[in-house]
């Protein structure tokens, strides 16, 4: 199934159904009178949050939605038939905004969550309603009213108690699939990974939700490479993986380099939880190893540790930091 993070739908809500101008006409009964019915309302148009769903992929071919009109009222003072309720299900995570793609609406954060995002018109009044004491036979009647009708955007923010971050080919779609069972694409060139993979890492009796964040290059927040349209996807995440290639040559450049991206997105991620990972400890000495984590320690106050993905050295002992940063 693809990824899609963000859609922009029309909804249309069901207009209210007309009242009915009607008058008893029955044999034998002496004294008629008006018997109009009421229109029975529209349907309103409501979103559901799923747990099940992490795309909007469903919003992409279908971009208009319209709930049921309610039936117009007929005599012996019946009411139409309301219109059915149109429900969309959405992924948790999701974020609804007006068209101007800024303005918040309404914000998904917990399963089974149900919100009327527009609502049906109201069934119009036959002409029973308008009976007085001075108006015995009135044929007033009212159409009903329209149903809210808008264009809205959806926008999904992934849910993930990991992000795994880094630079591209750093290795973390590997590291996502060595630790859950996700089958994100693998393959040793840049960008690899074009949108957020979702994995489970079951460790110690609990779940934990791993996100692979496609790669930051320099020049992210001004739209190079893959730009910074995923980084939303780590506004919620407990904790970050910040995985590095330690067979580079600059590793504490290419450290500051995802960090600055992260500020300039926004600069509350940098206070979130954060372990570093020297990835392909394989493809170096340990005497290298060792000057290049010592330098990196003089100038950052992390925690850390060394990973091999080709022969999964210390990968349990990833799994127990990711497990720790997250339950405790």
């Amino acid at each position: 199934m693809k990824f899609l993070d963000q859609a922009k739908i029309y909804i249309k809500a069901g207009n209210g159904g007309a009242g009915v101008s009607s008058f008893r006409r029955e044999k034998y009964i002496e004294f008629g009178g008006p018997d109009g019915g009421d229109g029975g309302n529209g349907g309103s148009i409501i979103f559901e949050s799923e747990r099940n769903l992490n795309t909007l992929i469903d919003f992409r071919y279908t971009q208009h939605f319209k709930a049921e009109n309610g039936k117009p009222g007929s005599k012996k003072n019946k009411t139409g038939a309301s219109g059915k309720d149109l429900v969309l299900k959405i992924p948790v995570g999701t974020q609804i905004y007006e068209e101007d793609d800024n303005t918040l609406i309404y914000d998904f954060i917990k399963n089974k969550d149900r919100f009327v995002i527009a609502s049906g018109g109201r069934g119009g009044l036959g002409n029973t309603k308008f009976k007085s004491s001075i108006n015995r036979a009135p044929r007033r009647k009212t159409t009903g009213s329209k149903g809210e009708e808008f264009w809205i955007w959806l926008q999904l923010k992934v849910i993930a108690d990991v992000g795994i971050i880094g630079l591209p080919n750093a290795g973390k779609s590997s590291l996502l699939s060595r630790c859950s069972r996700a089958k994100p694409k693998i393959a040793n060139y840049p960008f690899t990974t074009i949108n957020p993979n979702l994995g489970v890492l079951n460790f110690n009796e609990r779940e934990i939700i791993l996100a692979d964040i496609p790669g930051l290059i320099e020049g992210s927040h001004k739209g190079i490479g893959l730009g910074d349209k995923f980084l939303r996807h780590i506004e919620r995440c407990k904790t970050l993986i910040h995985l590095i290639d330690i067979s580079q040559e600059n590793v504490n450049e290419n450290y500051l380099k995802v960090r600055f991206e992260l500020s300039k997105y926004d600069k509350s991620i940098l206070e979130k939880k954060e372990v570093v990972i020297f990835n392909k400890t394989d493809l170096i000495s340990k005497e290298i190893q060792e000057i290049k984590i010592n330098k990196f320690k003089k100038h950052f106050k992390r925690k850390f540790e060394t990973l091999s993905l080709v022969n999964n050295k210390n990968l349990k002992k990833v799994k127990e930091i990711i497990y720790k940063n997250v339950y405790r």
